[in-house]
């Protein structure tokens, strides 16, 4: 099969077109013919290697890089009972040791693929497991989100944010928004965010004293920076504030809220949750720009760059 692979671990110039192995489909797994993957903000950090340790075994060579995708399962494993061939689905497969979704084939656990949620496209929900996985299980699993409380999203435009913007809108929540740029602040208000404002040109004090005069209840941190200290000292005491780990420097947060670093693991009840919530009305999935294949350099450098949503590979 054709992929984007690695003959070392380095700068964009390693990431080029090879051809492998189709990866064997084990009884725990499914064999997806992906259309699309997911471009993650991390993905370089990958291709440098420095996630190296922390790959089961020892990384092998041509490597597929790759974190999230989605397309048609061909086979299934036989201990694998919710998916069966022909099922459009997402799913995870980040440091997985038989490659990730930049290839048209992957292999992927089965508990760490989901069928795709009605009204999404198949490039939409190629961005969807490892950004929308991040953004619920920091919203119900960390922050503990009730309806009515009052919430920071702080980088609301980013493929975790726009995602976190709407499901703690469905949860009930009162969501202040900080995007970057006039265009992110457009999507955030599109998305229904109710006081938005920009991080970098925006009275980010003013805005926080009058959105939640008695405090923040919550914070989801995606971007860190002056902006952000600026608007965590508007927690109230008690308040939780998580960040997914990457987000550097961690952000500072103020004496008497929780400070809540976490990892969004996939999982089977986390997709059906998320799912759940998608489902529940129109959802939208940003993709800010889809790439070929033979672009898989090019969209890991571009992605670093300002943008709204996720990006996007098609596959075929």
């Amino acid at each position: 099969m054709k992929a984007a692979a690695l003959d070392r671990f380095g700068g964009p110039e390693v990431l080029g077109i090879k051809t492998v192995s189709v990866p064997t489909c084990g009884d725990d797994e499914v064999l997806v013919r992906v259309a699309a993957a997911g471009i993650g903000a991390w993905d370089w950090m990958e291709r440098e290697g420095q996630m190296a340790e922390l790959l089961p075994t020892a990384p092998s060579f041509p490597y597929v890089p790759g974190a999230d995708g989605a397309g048609e399962v061909v086979a299934v494993g036989k201990e694998v009972k919710d998916l069966k061939v022909g099922d459009q689905v997402y799913g995870s497969a980040f440091l997985s040791t038989k490659g990730g979704f930049y290839a048209e084939y992957v292999a992927v656990k089965g508990d760490q693929a989901s069928r795709i949620p009605k009204g999404l496209k198949v490039e939409q929900a190629a961005g969807l497991a490892a950004d929308g996985i991040t953004a619920l299980r920091g919203l119900e699993d960390h922050l503990q989100l009730k309806s009515g409380q009052r919430l920071l999203i702080f980088g609301a435009n980013g493929g975790i944010g726009h995602m976190a913007l709407q499901f703690a809108k469905r949860m009930g929540a009162k969501v202040l928004a900080v995007a970057s740029g006039e265009d992110g602040v457009e999507l955030a208000r599109r998305l229904g965010a109710d006081a938005v404002v920009d991080g970098r040109k925006g009275d980010v004090d003013k805005v926080c004293r009058e959105f939640a005069p008695e405090g923040f209840d919550a914070a989801l941190v995606l971007a860190s920076g002056d902006a952000a200290e600026k608007a965590l000292q508007y927690m109230r005491k008690g308040g939780r504030v998580a960040w997914p780990n990457g987000v550097e420097p961690a952000p500072k947060v103020p004496e008497g809220a929780q400070a809540i670093a976490y990892d969004g693991i996939p999982g089977a009840d986390v997709m059906k949750r998320m799912n759940a919530l998608i489902e529940a009305g129109p959802f939208h999935l940003e993709i800010g720009r889809v790439y070929a294949l033979e672009e898989a350099a090019k969209a890991q450098q571009e992605v670093l760059k300002h943008h709204l949503g996720k990006y996007a590979i098609r596959i075929q």
